[in-house]
């Protein structure tokens, strides 16, 4: 078992809202009103589902180096860092700036600006003053938060598709257990952009309608963006990370292992790394994008993990799929239920119609709430090309 390290509390920005207490509510409750359809995300006149956050973004400093790394990504990041600042200039005095890390998890960084910058150039034959690389690259996040808060420790963005956000927590793990860092800003960051959108359309992995995770109705996708940061320490928090599993099956470039190997050799490796049994685990957290494919194997993968059965729910039709960020957002959401003071659970939406064709998982209802003796969540993320990842957190003590 690895040495546990604690989580403070994070910083949230969502289709459920800004910050910890509003997405709390939000979340337990829910709240799909931040899951809309929009024109313009796909050619034509068809609308698209997506989850986008509605609030303020402040912009960045009006200065040439910010101006070349402001994009909506970037804002999203910092309205997530504002909230939880006051933990890193705790962390910033005790440790110093060079034993800071930052790594972050995204899968579009900046690219909705460079599809702004080639419609203006195909328009104009000119891209416009205000474009500059930086502001798409997908290392971006990492780098501009790091060099934004004077940060001298390392500074790197995981892009693993849909488990970036959970990995760039298992990187922070490993930079804090080598002894490179003492603390790390981590967790994941994702802006809505026409490259994604319409790419999951174009695979037919979306729906119109907010999306039916393990309902026989499922269709497929809605995408979201967001950000959820942690500042992660050896030293005292109120969440610990009791344990990681990753693998890689490399089955298909996009369609899961229909059995779902990968992803139980994940699930299995974390609970080995925490020294848990399956009936510790009082909430799991599902990966449930609501795609035929990726539903029947997590289904079919819990059923073999636990036996027993083990209180479920996919929190996406409440925030879309937020990609890159999914990860660290919805470790957010085990964080928020394990500090909860009635231990509520977040509940499975859906229309109340399972496939007969898959396991019957114990889907979390509106109300419920941990079990006596178990605040213990796993949370699932699985990307494309068969990459895996199951984290565990618990109340730290």
């Amino acid at each position: 078992m690895s040495s546990r390290l604690t989580l403070s509390r994070p910083g949230l920005v969502s289709a459920l809202g800004a910050g910890a207490e509003t997405t709390r509510e939000r979340l337990f409750a829910g709240d799909t009103s931040g899951m809309i359809a929009e024109a313009g995300w796909l050619r034509g006149a068809a609308a698209a589902r997506v989850g986008r956050f509605n609030g303020a973004l402040s912009p960045l400093p009006d200065d040439d180096w910010h101006r070349r790394h402001a994009s909506r990504n970037n804002q999203l990041l910092l309205a997530a860092f504002a909230q939880i600042e006051d933990d890193f200039r705790i962390m910033l005095k005790c440790f110093g700036a060079d034993r800071i890390g930052v790594v972050l998890g995204t899968s579009t960084s900046g690219v909705a600006e460079g599809e702004a910058a080639i419609a203006a150039h195909t328009r104009d034959g000119c891209l416009p003053d205000r474009f500059a690389y930086e502001q798409m690259e997908i290392g971006d996040p990492a780098v501009f938060l790091a060099r934004h808060l004077g940060i001298g420790g390392p500074a790197y963005t995981v892009s693993t598709a849909c488990t970036s956000g959970g990995k760039a927590l298992v990187s922070a793990r490993l930079l804090i257990e080598a002894g490179f860092c003492d603390a790390v800003v981590t967790g994941g960051v994702d802006s809505l952009c026409r490259l994604t959108v319409g790419g999951f359309a174009a695979l037919e992995s979306t729906s119109p309608e907010i999306c039916q995770p393990l309902s026989r109705n499922r269709r497929g996708i809605n995408i979201g963006e967001g950000a959820a940061l942690f500042v992660m320490t050896a030293g005292t928090g109120p969440v610990a990370l009791l344990g990681v599993g990753e693998s890689s099956d490399a089955h298909h470039i996009s369609a899961p292992e229909p059995e779902g190997r990968g992803a139980e050799a994940a699930m299995r490796a974390a609970l080995a790394d925490a020294g848990l049994a399956p009936t510790d685990i009082g909430y799991l957290n599902l990966h449930a994008t609501a795609t035929p494919k990726n539903d029947a194997m997590e289904s079919l993968t819990v059923a073999r993990v636990f036996p027993e059965g083990v209180p479920v729910s996919g929190t996406k039709p409440m925030t879309g799929h937020a990609l890159g960020a999914a990860g660290a957002l919805e470790a957010a959401f085990c964080w928020l239920a394990l500090t909860d003071p009635a231990g509520r659970l977040p509940p499975h939406v859906w229309d109340g119609e399972p496939d007969p064709d898959l396991p019957r998982l114990d889907t979390v209802v509106h109300g419920r709430c941990f079990a006596l003796g178990r605040r213990i969540a796993m949370s699932n993320s699985f990307a494309f090309g068969g990459n895996n990842l199951s984290l565990i957190l618990g109340v730290a003590g």
